[in-house]
């Protein structure tokens, strides 16, 4: 039987971490389903979906402990597969906010989701030098489940309303 596993590595960035955590599962047989990874500052960042055989579950969380020996934080989770189909029948939407960066902008957004009934699949975020005037530019894109009895017209409006507070531009596709 298959077991699957969120699991979560962040250590000092440095060249070779990913080839060193994926031999790791690789070794124990884990299977990488889905991945996001970056570096943040000086620390490299990575969430995997694993999926390997329930007998081989104690030796992949062995193997991957050993990182914390070289200063790695390591977090394993279970998980359930097909636990996205929560959201069957929910909209799918694209969010691209744009705007001159300050406090703030990613918790009034999502905060305004979530009063909404809005759920978040995925969020990236970031900041740009402006072309002009050496002001940062945030940068938002996420992609969000919407109830079925939310119209399109009814979130974009809230978006727009929220946009215009924060002052920044917010797009819906």
């Amino acid at each position: 039987m298959q077991k699957s596993f969120v699991i979560t590595i962040t250590g000092d960035d440095r060249v070779g971490i990913v080839d060193d955590v994926t031999k790791i599962i690789l070794a124990h047989h884990g299977n990488v389903d889905s991945s996001r990874m970056a570096r943040l500052g000086g620390v490299f960042a990575m969430l995997f979906l694993v999926s390997t055989a329930e007998a081989q579950e104690i030796e992949l969380r062995t193997g991957l402990d050993s990182l914390r020996s070289q200063g790695f934080d390591v977090s394993i989770r279970p998980t359930q597969r097909g636990a996205s189909q929560k959201f069957q029948g929910w909209h799918s939407y694209q969010i691209d906010v744009r705007g001159a960066d300050h406090e703030g902008i990613i918790h009034e957004i999502t905060h305004h989701l979530a009063q909404q009934g809005v759920s978040v699949e995925t969020v990236d975020t970031g900041t740009e030098d402006a072309p002009f005037g050496g002001t940062k530019l945030f940068t938002m894109r996420a992609k969000v489940f919407s109830p079925p009895d939310l119209s399109l017209d009814t979130l974009q409006d809230e978006l727009d309303a929220i946009g215009d507070e924060l002052n920044v531009d917010v797009a819906i596709s």
